[in-house]
């Protein structure tokens, strides 16, 4: 057994606990036989079941630790069958718990948050102790503080029977949307994908100026499009981009700067986000393609100003790319792996003809198993024809789908199972796939805790109504200033974001600042997402930065320093949300006011100029470098100019354009009259 599931028996059983969890996500998803509330439950159980002993094995604990966590672990898993074994009997004496239900309830609560302290760390689960502290002891503080008061029983059946505490709508998302994306990435890695993108972004921009670092910010855009996790790229991609860049000049702090940068983009990059977009879609009632359409031009131009900071600072250090000879065909990596493209391209077709999330990553889900056990039979077959007709037949037996569901692509996987068993090949293939489900489940568990966790902070909110105490100040202070509530609303994303995910801080947050700055006439999706990207900035944001924490081994840096260089980088994720709060067409959203003025595209072009004029202007001035270097007067306007440019204030925008034609004209003039003289001489 790997190291990474323990040793011998206990390995192999708790690979075994991770294949029955995936299958248990992948039957209800695909058939979605149970009521929600089981689902959820069990959901819950399973995490539960997996994490006490995978952290206990993995950390080679003493026997008597690892006996512990295996009877924590069972005892989670059979509370999780409980909604499942009492569901008639819980409707009906809804709102009237026994003690059997008081007992479970406490013990569900206290597993949760155990697991998520050991799994997290503790900052989550003291934060979350404490609202469930006012939860039980509001009503003793003073006013306007206080609440009404509830009694233990009507805390426990908001916390465990009903879908507002732990079961609500974060393990909702959990158990449904994200477990299922999680796998649908664990099955492309498997299979290459991470081989195919870093081949295509070497093949593109490898051999340009400052080429390694292109290529970190290219690859983790491209492997966010199917994990949108942060984390998880900085240490896939990262062992690959971060050495590649040190090798070719840059600092350590800058390369691991550049791969946390990009990584954490992947959670906005469309078409498969974080997870915070899908509980941002089942939260606020909208499709989950409109968060991708508000998501798609604030992630380019996040992405653009990473690109643009990489090669002002191999301007600056002289830094050229790769030998175009050692950088690979992206031609022949696409020939080589097309296949590969095909779920994510089926994917993002369904999600934007209309189709849940659920359904489309299940059948994205069915059709990536194809491709990857489809490779071995295709291979085993004697000629180029027969292999083409393959792929044809398993092209349309795939296809079914859209008239027979997913059962179309279980008959042929059941088929494809079979068939790779007798070929060469086909057996390490199966294996492949065994792993990729088993490694689903497990990168899972920091997402599905955090998700069970938080949700004792909503239901404290929703219990107490403190979530509307909160957001009436922040409204107060908005009828003053929209700006001074943006502002505080970034820097309590910023401040959670130091001990707590992304997850349960976009939770906490949107809970008390969306509705009041909805209120404050922010548009629905434009004030979330302000929420979302703060919540993703906290990680790149020193003093903890997770994403930094995650580059710094690898880099052989300290994290603070990656972390500092990373804000530097990062600035459209600091900027673009406030700019879209005020020019809502940067995100396609309605009730931009330049819209009102000359209709909505011109809107939306306008918008989208002005910031990257503002971005690039940001990224050369905090670099030094634009077409050559730039000088302290240079630098300095091009800081005001770009600040100017994000502020909805009368001649704001004309004030900004004229500083910055100002300081590009005089750049581009001194740096071209010495390239003129330069090549005369």
């Amino acid at each position: 057994m790997t190291s990474s599931w323990g040793e011998g028996r206990a390995g192999l059983a708790l690979r075994a606990i991770a294949l029955a969890f995936s299958a248990f996500q992948i039957w209800t998803a695909a058939w979605s036989p149970l009521p929600s509330q089981i689902v959820r439950s069990v959901h819950v159980g399973f995490l539960l079941f997996l994490a006490f002993p995978l952290l206990a094995e993995t950390r080679r604990a003493g026997p008597v630790e690892r006996a512990v966590a295996w009877a924590l672990g069972g005892l989670g898993f059979l509370l999780g069958l409980y909604h499942w074994v009492f569901y008639r009997e819980l409707i009906l004496r809804a709102g009237e718990p026994e003690l059997p239900d008081i007992v479970a309830g406490v013990l569900v609560v206290l597993l949760v948050f155990e697991a998520a302290r050991r799994l997290l760390g503790a900052p989550l689960p003291i934060l979350c102790a404490l609202f469930l502290g006012y939860a039980l002891f509001g009503h003793l503080l003073p006013a306007p503080l206080d609440h009404r008061g509830f009694d233990f029983a009507q805390v426990v059946d908001q916390m465990f029977l009903g879908t507002e505490g732990i079961y609500g709508v974060p393990t909702f998302v959990s158990s449904s949307f994200i477990f299922l994306f999680i796998l649908f990435g664990a099955f492309l890695e498997r299979a290459g994908m991470i081989r195919l993108f870093n081949d295509l972004a070497l093949g593109t921009v490898g051999h340009t100026r400052g080429g390694p670092a292109k290529v970190a910010v290219v690859s983790s855009g491209l492997m966010g499009t199917i994990n949108g996790s942060g984390v998880a790229n900085v240490v896939t991609t990262g062992q690959f981009t971060i050495p590649l860049m040190k090798r070719f000049g840059y600092p350590p702090r800058f390369a691991g700067a550049v791969e946390a940068t990009s990584s954490m983009g992947g959670q906005i990059m469309p078409p498969v986000m974080g997870a915070v977009a899908f509980i941002m879609a089942e939260t606020i009632g909208v499709p989950y393609v409109e968060i991708c359409i508000a998501a798609a031009i604030p992630a380019l131009l996040y992405f653009t100003t990473a690109f643009a900071t990489v090669h002002f600072e191999a301007g600056r250090r002289g830094l050229s790319g790769l030998p175009r000879e050692a950088c690979p065909s992206a031609k022949a990596a696409l020939v080589r792996d097309w296949p590969l493209l095909l779920p994510l391209a089926v994917l993002v077709w369904l999600l934007f003809a209309g189709y849940t999330p659920l359904f489309a990553g299940t059948v994205g889900l069915g059709l990536t198993a194809l491709v990857v056990l489809g490779r071995p039979v295709a291979a085993s077959l004697p000629a180029q024809g027969w292999r083409l007709l393959f792929w044809i037949g398993l092209g349309l037996a795939a296809a079914g789908f859209a008239r027979f569901g997913v059962n179309a692509i279980l008959a042929a996987i059941l088929v494809l199972v079979v068939w790779a068993a007798f070929v060469r090949g086909g057996r390490e293939t199966l294996a492949v796939a065994r792993d990729a489900l088993a490694e689903g489940a497990r990168h899972a568990l920091p997402v599905g805790i955090a998700c069970a966790l938080v949700g004792t902070i909503i239901g404290t909110l929703t219990l107490t109504g403190a979530a509307t105490n909160l957001a009436g100040a922040i409204v107060d202070l908005g009828k003053s200033s929209l700006f001074a509530s943006l502002l505080l609303t970034m820097l309590t994303c910023l401040v959670l974001g130091t001990g707590i995910p992304t997850i349960p801080n976009y939770i906490i947050t949107a809970s008390i600042a969306g509705p009041a700055l909805l209120e404050l006439g922010v548009p629905l999706i434009v004030s979330h997402m302000f929420v979302f990207y703060f919540g993703i900035m906290a990680d790149l944001t020193p003093p903890v930065a997770l994403a930094a924490l995650a580059a710094a081994p690898i880099a052989g840096e300290s994290h603070l320093k990656i972390a500092l260089v990373a804000t530097r980088i990062a600035i459209a994720g600091y900027v673009v949300p406030f700019m879209a709060v005020y020019a809502p067409a940067l995100m396609l959203q309605p009730g931009d006011p330049m819209a009102e003025t000359i209709g909505f595209l011109p809107a939306v072009l306008y918008a989208v100029g002005k910031a990257l004029l503002a971005i690039l202007l940001w990224a050369a001035a905090l670099s030094g470098f634009l077409k050559g270097p730039m000088r302290l007067w240079e630098r300095a306007v091009a800081i005001v100019s770009a600040s100017i440019l994000v502020l909805a204030l009368p001649w704001t925008d004309e004030l900004g354009f004229v500083l910055a034609g100002l300081v590009l004209a005089a750049h581009l003039r001194r740096h071209g009259i010495r390239t003129a003289a330069a090549r005369a001489g």
